[in-house]
């Protein structure tokens, strides 16, 4: 399994976020992670990637164990928190150039060239960060997340603020990514959970509610629709 994770818990002070949750993320399937507002989504990626310390449990990327080999590890995983933070003075492949740098990327003006082609930045690509669209702003952080072209990607809403035609075009190239990748999804929008997701992970007040195929929860839960089912795991 790409991802790992065992008995994963997060407490502040006496509020358990993430609650002895485990779960399995595989190599070419789109994992989508679902969950209200506060269920503990956001603390649980954080903890995948390294950003967060757990308050017990463990985490395996590519058989390696984050806490233990946090550098190795980390090299391994492309991530697009949910509010992504970007140097808006920068032009769009400065940006790009210096996030590269800090992979330590050969060969570093084709693989931006590539990179940007791929999320659809090509005609905003000398254009300063700050005078982009959040949607292309969105591109930019996609970007940056599989610039080093990771095993794992971890997506926080990655598609936030895009207009209808960007949401298909990001939609294509996260199924395109799932295919060579492990990926892990966060996302309010069950549509984009139908249209590009193979398992599903509901959490709720930290806990699993949910973990299975797409296609086996519609099936258990037949004849509701996927909102429906949400709501019916996710009410208190």
């Amino acid at each position: 399994m790409s991802i790992s994770v065992k008995n994963l818990s997060k407490h502040f002070d006496k509020q358990k976020a993430v609650d002895l949750i485990s779960f399995e993320a595989k190599p070419g399937r789109i994992l989508g992670f679902l969950g209200p507002n506060g269920a503990g989504k956001s603390t649980t990626m954080r903890m995948l990637t390294g950003f967060l310390a757990p308050t017990a449990g463990e985490i395996s990327i590519c058989n390696e164990n984050i806490l233990s080999n946090p550098v190795t590890t980390k090299q391994k995983i492309g991530y697009l928190p949910e509010n992504t933070p970007l140097y808006t003075d920068m032009y769009v492949k400065e940006f790009l150039e210096f996030v590269g740098e800090t992979y330590g990327l050969k060969n570093l003006v084709n693989t931006i060239n590539d990179v940007v082609k791929r999320v659809g930045l090509t005609p905003q690509q000398h254009k300063k960060i700050s005078m982009l669209s959040k949607g292309y702003r969105q591109r930019v952080g996609l970007a940056q997340a599989i610039i080093h072209n990771p095993q794992v990607l971890i997506l926080d809403e990655p598609t936030s603020g895009l207009d209808p035609n960007q949401l298909v075009d990001i939609r294509a190239l996260i199924k395109s990514l799932g295919k060579e990748k492990t990926v892990v999804l966060s996302t309010h929008i069950m549509q984009e959970v139908e249209a590009i997701c193979d398992d599903i992970i509901i959490i709720n007040n930290g806990k699993l509610v949910a973990n299975t195929s797409l296609e086996d929860l519609k099936e258990t839960h037949y004849p509701l629709s996927l909102e429906e089912i949400f709501k019916k795991l996710t009410l208190d």
